[in-house]
């Protein structure tokens, strides 16, 4: 789709105020289409990530990557877990090109902890602002990441200034990766400090048990908890066990693990959300998330059926014959969607808002991609089969969809980058994807591209 649509919010907005591919990194400049033309789908992905992250150069060398093209509405909003994928995800690409990236990126991280304009206790925010623009009531906000009294630049014009558990997890699980690469002291102990403040905050004594959400932007504590928050604990508590050598972080560990066993059906072969209030278990939506990163940080076969669940229940065709796609005529792609919830959103009216109408057959690519790398991961019979047609989707949709579009005012290279959705999509949560590309559909790619599971300790 072309033109904003106004903010198109994601999930981690929830908690706002009160590769072995063997790819180069490809720069991007004049020539950025032509060579968009002829690189392969991975060169052509992680140039779109060094286009994110390059977006601002007026706004200085220390930088986070934009999370959406402009189109978005979202202006230079850096979301603290995109940019954890994208260390990730670069990483993953084993050249010296990726790893400088990863290294600057982990710095920014290490930096938005250490320069918050009102904590140092370890804590990172939902997001960051990454370059200057003027905000929807005309305000002009004329900072990039690193503001002109040195804090980093967090996001309070849309109010993404809470600290969510899930999104902790990531940027210590891209820490400890760093640190496990580089051996820089500097990163494990940005990790570790995400650890602590983790364990401070989220811990709890709820029947339940495991960890809860984390705090608002008013620094309240949010009783709910995540299985996914938790799935993601999993790894990054088991890689500061191995890192360090303190088994505190295995007793850690195993608090996570016993939420998220907690939260299996055996009946269905899934795994539930979560819970509101530590005692009882939200049944719907069931989200697709928890399905296949439970596999990668727990490999447990006793669960993986998930994987099975997730692959049938939320499997989803778009088309330009569907209600309220934006499929352009001849295209149609193959995916999963978001939720149980997602496939039977009202598709008469608007998802927020200001916002389109949604497409039940909406595809979520970064979802897919999540499906297509845990099945080659469990790799039973046909799953690579499986993994491999959602893969040609992806690809598919980084080739045809999101043209247009720009960073920071600059063009997009042609085919490069993924969007967050084939179509208007519901979540079934309170907010919506969208044909926009983003950073972190495009890193999720790019690790399942590379058989790189970002969640095994």
């Amino acid at each position: 789709m072309t033109g904003s649509q106004g903010p198109a919010f994601s999930r981690r907005a929830l908690i706002g105020t009160g590769l072995g591919v063997g790819a180069a990194v490809l720069s991007v400049g004049g020539s950025g289409v032509a060579q968009a033309a002829t690189a392969s789908p991975e060169r052509r992905a992680y140039a779109f990530l060094a286009a994110a992250m390059d977006a601002y150069p007026q706004a200085g060398t220390v930088r986070l990557a934009q999370s959406y093209t402009d189109q978005a509405g979202l202006f230079s909003t850096a979301f603290t877990y995109d940019n954890a994928l994208a260390v990730l995800a670069a990483l993953a690409s084993r050249t010296a090109d990726g790893l400088s990236r990863a290294v600057a990126l982990g710095d920014a991280l290490l930096y938005a902890q250490s320069h918050d304009p009102a904590y140092d206790d370890g804590r990172l925010r939902q997001a960051y602002n990454v370059g200057p623009y003027t905000f929807y009531d005309g305000s002009p906000q004329p900072d990039g990441f690193v503001r002109a009294d040195g804090t980093a630049n967090v996001g309070t014009q849309f109010g993404f200034t809470g600290t969510a558990v899930g999104d902790m997890a990531w940027a210590g699980i891209a820490l400890a990766a760093l640190a496990k690469r580089t051996g820089r002291d500097r990163f494990l102990q940005g990790a570790v400090r995400i650890g602590g403040w983790i364990d401070r905050v989220g811990r709890t004594d709820q029947p339940l048990g495991g960890y809860t959400f984390g705090v608002n932007g008013a620094d309240e504590r949010l009783p709910f908890s995540s299985t996914e928050h938790n799935t993601d604990l999993i790894c990054l508590f088991g890689r500061l066990a191995r890192l360090t050598g303190d088994r505190v972080w295995w007793e850690r560990r195993a608090r996570a693990v016993a939420f998220v066993e907690a939260m299996w059906e055996p009946s269905g072969g899934f795994f539930y959300t979560g819970t509101n209030d530590g005692v009882t278990v939200n049944r719907s939506p069931v989200p697709e998330d928890t399905q296949t990163w439970t596999h990668l940080a727990l490999s447990s076969r006793t669960h993986s059926r998930s994987l099975d669940w997730a692959r049938t229940e939320l499997a989803v065709l778009d088309s330009a014959d569907r209600r309220n796609s934006t499929v352009p005529a001849g295209q149609s792609y193959e995916g999963v969607t978001f939720s149980s919830a997602s496939l039977l959103a009202n598709e008469d009216a608007p998802i927020a808002d200001g916002q389109p109408r949604p497409d039940r057959n909406g595809v979520w690519f970064e979802g897919t991609a999540h499906l297509a790398l845990a099945l080659r991961d469990r790799h039973s019979p046909g799953d690579e089969a499986r993994a491999r047609r959602l893969l040609s989707s992806l690809e598919r949709a980084q080739d045809l969809l999101g043209g247009g579009q720009t960073l920071g005012g600059t063009p997009v290279a042609a085919g490069s980058g993924v969007v967050s959705a084939s179509s208007p999509l519901d979540t079934g949560f309170g907010f919506g994807y969208y044909p926009y590309r983003h950073t972190g559909a495009t890193a999720w790619y790019l690790l399942a591209a590379a058989r790189a599971n970002p969640l095994r300790a």
